[in-house]
């Protein structure tokens, strides 16, 4: 099932309309009901169908749980490392979405929340109820919604209005993004909703990135003799889409997060203990010495047993620039990055093409970094 994210709201809300018929009322297959360049939403189908199956019909009447103080506190307490890392990155999301009638949820691999964010109307009990630390919103809970599918595709989703299972839902719009753990397994998801309000399915990207964010945090707080921070040829070390690896003082991974995993596939999320000799393919011993030069020796290429090769930043722990607790301060990182640059020029002796070609990086963007006309 695909939509038309630029279609006239009326005529996306039809289109909706009559998927539901399909599916719900008739029997048949959503497929060719609602068409556009959105991209694949059979998921939506797929979660539709589990709630029919399990007995749910969308006219039922949510009846949400009740949660009391001592339930609130158990939750918190069970997802203190979740919430302690997550919490910056929610505040900062609070003001990006202040004006857009969406609030932030954040919940656990079982779609309990456990904390939340930005302009929550208490007063509006299709609010507060889905807001309150402690509330199940699983599909087994509340049917189609992004906590559930999030949690059932593992992928980041957006939903409009009907496209959720019951008509209580239909007022919400959400999009979700699930969370993976220092280990690689889902830990939980962010979620960003509005009621009755204006379908912004740009809030995908922007909750993506929020939960990479929330990620980087989780494998930043393992404990590390080791951080390196690893990217592709090409791109600048320094910011959230680089791959993050913490190695103990044996070379044991103790945590990485989504974009590393991705990069070294020996970091599949299965438990098993990796060791770096696994990943790389030369001495692992040569990342802790050239964390021990410091900014002298800059990013190295490293290569891979799939003979690709990659840039890695080798940080000894308690002397990387760490980002906050989910990567609020980025300062002193970007003066890492400007150090190392100018280190590379100085060693070229002033040779600007032959220090970029060191860095791996482009002559004008080592003139950018450094603030040359």
């Amino acid at each position: 099932m695909n939509a038309e994210p630029h279609l006239p709201a009326q005529q996306r809300l039809l289109q909706i309309g009559e998927a539901r018929r399909a599916v719900m009322e008739e029997g048949r297959a959503a497929t060719g009901v609602v068409t556009g360049p959105l991209g694949d939403r059979g998921w939506i189908e797929r979660s539709w169908r589990r709630c029919l199956a399990s007995g749910q019909r969308p006219e039922q009447k949510l009846a949400f749980d009740m949660v009391t103080a001592q339930a609130a506190r158990r939750t918190e307490e069970a997802n203190r490392t979740l919430v302690q890392a997550a919490r910056p990155v929610l505040d900062r999301l609070g003001r990006a979405i202040a004006n857009t009638r969406y609030f932030a949820i954040l919940t656990n691999a079982e779609g309990v929340v456990v904390d939340v964010n930005g302009p929550i109307d208490r007063s509006d009990p299709r609010a507060h109820l889905i807001t309150r630390v402690g509330v199940d919103l699983s599909e087994r809970s509340v049917g189609t919604s992004a906590i559930g599918a999030v949690l059932a595709e593992l992928e980041p989703v957006w939903l409009h209005r009907g496209e959720h299972f019951f008509n209580d839902t239909s007022v919400f719009s959400c999009a979700g993004a699930p969370l993976f753990g220092p280990d690689g397994r889902c830990v939980g998801m962010l979620d960003l909703t509005g009621i009755d309000a204006v379908e912004r399915p740009e809030l995908k990207h922007l909750v993506s990135q929020s939960a990479r964010s929330i990620e980087n945090a989780l494998a930043l707080g393992r404990p590390h003799s080791l951080l390196v921070r690893l990217n592709w040829a090409g791109r600048a070390l320094g910011d959230d889409s680089d791959g993050l690896l913490c190695l103990d003082g044996e070379g044991w991974v103790t945590g990485s997060n989504q974009a590393a995993r991705q990069m070294m596939s020996p970091l599949d999320g299965r438990g098993a203990p990796v060791h770096a000799s696994e990943l790389f393919a030369q001495p692992w011993e040569q990342l802790f010495d050239a964390a021990g030069q410091g900014s002298v020796l800059g990013p190295l290429e490293v290569p891979l047993w799939s003979g690709l090769r990659l840039h890695a930043l080798p940080l000894l722990a308690g002397s990387e620039p760490r980002r906050g607790a989910a990567g609020g301060n980025a300062l002193p990182l970007k003066d890492l990055e400007v150090a190392l640059i100018r280190q590379a020029v100085h060693d070229a002796r002033g040779n600007v093409m032959k220090a970029a070609q060191a860095l791996g990086i482009s002559r004008a963007t080592v003139y950018r970094k450094l603030g040359r006309k």
